[in-house]
């Protein structure tokens, strides 16, 4: 695989934080939810050891614990911030409740320059990906799917024998099914899933036993 990729495993809520690199060490950083200053060392560290050149911020959704270390990246890189359109009203939402959550210290980022519609082909040297709109979770969810290497940045759609939840502001049961059924069990059986939180899956292994199928 010409592409790596390194998962952090960052605040309270078990948030899955993804650097995805290529030979020429280009790298995107995927929802970085480093909240306290040793967290924000340990990624700071992985990009400078392995001699990283940041290209892009994508986030997949607007959730906090998603968006965490946001403006922590921001402050240290400017880069180019990815998110849908219609999660904007998700991200610009955690202010107003990041204490409640136990993130009183929580930095709001600068508004994402660049605004996703889904379907779009980014490009990041050797990095590439398809971005596809798959919402129920959140309104403006997006994954993040490199065909070559067989891989999807799922953000909280999958989880390995489980999906997100759907009872949050902006969040739908009859929605959700149609993306996983529609979108991400489109995808080739052997694609690898980097869920938000807990362990990889497969498409394969998910359309085979995932409890979606019975809602």
């Amino acid at each position: 695989m010409s592409i790596q990729i390194k998962v952090f495993t960052f605040n309270p809520i078990q948030e899955n934080t993804y650097i995805v690199f290529d030979q020429s060490k280009n790298c995107v950083i995927i929802d970085p939810g480093c909240y306290d200053r040793s967290e924000q060392k340990e990624l700071l560290a992985f990009i400078q050891d392995n001699q990283l050149v940041p290209k892009a911020l994508l986030n997949t959704h607007g959730h906090i614990d998603h968006v965490l270390g946001n403006a922590f990246v921001q402050r240290q890189f400017k880069l180019d911030h990815y998110i849908h359109q219609e999660d904007l009203v998700t991200l610009n939402a955690v202010p107003n409740y990041a204490h409640m959550y136990g993130f009183p210290a929580y930095e709001e980022a600068e508004t994402p320059n660049k605004i996703l519609k889904g379907g779009e082909i980014l490009k990041f040297g050797e990095i590439e990906f398809q971005v596809l709109f798959t919402p129920g979770h959140a309104p403006g969810h997006v994954v993040y799917y490199n065909a070559e290497n067989k891989f999807v940045i799922n953000g909280d759609v999958l989880f390995r024998g489980s999906f997100g939840r759907y009872d949050l502001p902006g969040g739908n049961l009859e929605t959700l099914k149609k993306t996983i059924k529609n979108v991400m069990f489109s995808l080739p059986e052997d694609t690898t899933v980097f869920c938000g939180h807990g362990p990889t899956t497969t498409i394969g292994n998910e359309k085979r036993s995932n409890p979606i199928l019975t809602y």
